[in-house]
Order: C-alpha cells, then structure tokens, then sequence
C-alpha cells in the first residue's frame, strides 16, 4: 500500500513538473514573441538603404530583411505581415528604414510609403535632346539611349505616333521615379508619352482626332510655346496662327529656324539663317506650318492651339516685358517693331515671360 501511494505521488510530482514546463515554455515563446515585437535589433539604430525588386516574394523580402539586420525572425515577421493582411502590399521601389525600429514601423514603411523617389522636372518647351539632358542630369538614363528611346519605332506604333520620333509628345511634367538599377531612358519615353495622352484627352474630350489634325495641333501647339510664357496672350498668338494660314501667310517664327538649327544653334539668328531654304523648319521663306513640333508643349498650350481666340491681328512684337503688342495691319507691326525692337533697352528686354 506505501509502495502504490509513493507511486502515485511521483505520478502526482511528474505531472505538476510537464505541467509547469509546458506553461513555462508557452511563457518563454509570448515573452520571445513580445521582444520580436517590441524591442528593434539594435540601439541606436543604423539607417539602411533597402530595396524590393519588382514581384519578389514575400518571404524572400522577410529573409532580406534579416539578412541586413533590420528583422530578427523571419517567420515571426511574415506572421505579422499575414495577421495585418500585408503580405501582398509591399511596394518595389528603395526605401530608407533603420535597425533602431520594430517589425510593426518597418513592415508600416514598406507597405504605405513610395519609398526613395528621384525627380525630375520637364518644364514646357524643351526639345527632346533638351529633355535627354534633363534624364541624364536625373541620373535616370544617358543622353544617348535616350535619343534612341525616342526614335524607337515599336514605341512610337504603339502609340500610333507616324513620326520620326516623339518629338512634341514628351508631356512636360514633374516626375518621380523609383531609383533605377539601369537605364530607364525607353521607361522615361514611355511614361511621358502616356502623360501626353492622357492629358490630350482633356483637350479632345469626345475622341482624339486622326492623326494628321492631332500632329498639326500638336505642332501649333509647340509653336504658340515657344512664342510666349504668358498663358493669358496664348489663345490669342494662336489666333494670330490661325489667321495667317487661313491667309496663307507666311508663318515667320523665329523658334522655328532655332529648332531647324538643332542643339549647335548659338543663340544668334543670322540674315543668312532667314534666308536658308535647306532648313526645312524656315518659316521664314516656306509656307504653312513646319514639319513637326519644335518643342514639348503644355496642356495650356495644346488647348490654345485647338481653341484660338477669334480675332483679324496678323502680328505680334514683344514687347520687352513678357507680353506682346498686336496688330491687324503690317504698317502699325512696323511701327511697334520700332517702339519695342529697334529702340529697346538691352539690358532690360526680354520676350517673354520665361
């Protein structure tokens, strides 16, 4: 009988003893689970320059992540970002994060933030080789590829452009892009011209047209531009366009030989350049509009060039402080051409408002 009562009581102490293990290890894990939670790998953190590639699984980002030390388990951080419903929110792109936070801020960071962005801005106006210039300074991509962008033809059929290149079609706009790995000049061409349609359809809001009437906008519309910075005076320069073609007129714009010039041009339109018919962008001595764009115009621009003002003013003259003095008749254009241009102040003169 004392035997079977000792027994019992070992029988008794052992289970008390698994007991206490299985609560003391189910403890142990809530205590590891909470300091995953709560306490960062380091103190004082580090910041770290992360990046997630485009479509990489969940679990490879968590194992990066402890790889560089910014997690300290794996599964414990995939847990969390399931519990969250996270697992599938996480953005490509390069993030600055820090060993000094917890999983909760790290995993908040990567799934709500743009991350590291680079801009690059595309003022109305510019060329595409003045553009290519803007991508390369950005660090986006190299003058040269992006030339080749440009003119590629798989692109421009995409987007049903029967050009030479997309001269005219690189929207201006402020962009910010995800820091490359490589050359993101075809991406920078592509992204641009989709910004250039999805902008024309606020022009054309029932349909774009075909594409001789879309590419002669777009070609009035880089000449109203390049005339004047002043938003308030393009409708009415347009107007001015108008008129002379219906007249048949020459056009007579001075951006236009500049552009036929190419990137070599010094900034000094010479007698002889008026007189080149070998530039096809002369409009100074061949009728009608030029061959293609001469720059990237705007929204304000594209919409001036579709909708003039009605107006009988055949000329304008700048006026030397970013406006313009129009006029119906060649002799009161002579006259303003004396007041304005041929006894202006130099160092004061500008004509226009850029």
């Amino acid at each position: 009988m004392a035997r079977k009562q000792t027994i019992l009581i070992i029988l008794a102490a052992l289970v008390l003893l698994t007991g206490l293990g299985a609560g003391g290890y189910h403890s142990y894990k809530m205590w590891q689970e909470h300091k995953f939670l709560t306490v960062p790998p380091e103190t004082p953190g580090r910041d770290l320059i992360f990046r997630v590639e485009p479509g990489q699984p969940f679990m490879t980002i968590s194992a990066n992540l402890k790889k560089t030390g910014l997690i300290t388990d794996t599964r414990r951080f995939l847990n969390l970002a399931r519990k969250s419903g996270a697992t599938a929110s996480i953005r490509a792109g390069q993030f600055r994060l820090s060993t000094g936070w917890t999983p909760s801020r790290i995993l908040l960071e990567l799934t709500s933030s743009a991350g590291i962005m680079k801009k690059v801005s595309i003022r109305e106006g510019l060329t595409w080789w003045q553009t290519a210039d803007k991508i390369q300074e950005a660090g986006l991509g190299m003058h040269e590829t992006f030339a080749k962008a440009v003119s590629d033809p798989v692109l421009l059929a995409k987007y049903d452009i029967q050009a030479n290149n997309a001269e005219g079609y690189l929207f201006p706009e402020t962009y910010m892009i995800t820091p490359p790995t490589g050359d993101q000049s075809a991406y920078m061409a592509k992204t641009m011209l989709k910004e250039f349609f999805r902008n024309a359809q606020k022009v054309w809001p029932d349909g774009l047209p075909e594409w001789k009437e879309l590419h002669k906008a777009v070609i009035l519309a880089s000449l109203v531009e390049k005339e004047t910075g002043n938003t308030s005076e393009r409708k009415r320069i347009s107007g001015v366009f108008h008129n002379r073609l219906r007249k048949r007129m020459l056009i007579q714009a001075d951006p236009t030989i500049i552009y036929g010039l190419g990137p070599s041009f010094d900034g000094n339109i010479r007698r002889s350049h008026l007189r080149d018919r070998s530039n096809p962008y002369n409009t100074y001595v061949i009728r009608g509009l030029p061959p293609g764009p001469i720059c990237s115009p705007g929204l304000d621009a594209l919409m001036a060039a579709v909708h003039p003002e009605k107006h009988n003013y055949l000329y304008f003259v700048a006026k030397g402080e970013g406006s313009h003095y129009f006029s119906t008749s060649l002799s009161e254009h002579n006259a303003a051409v004396q007041k304005y241009q041929l006894q202006r102040n130099r160092e004061t003169y500008r004509s226009t408002s850029q």
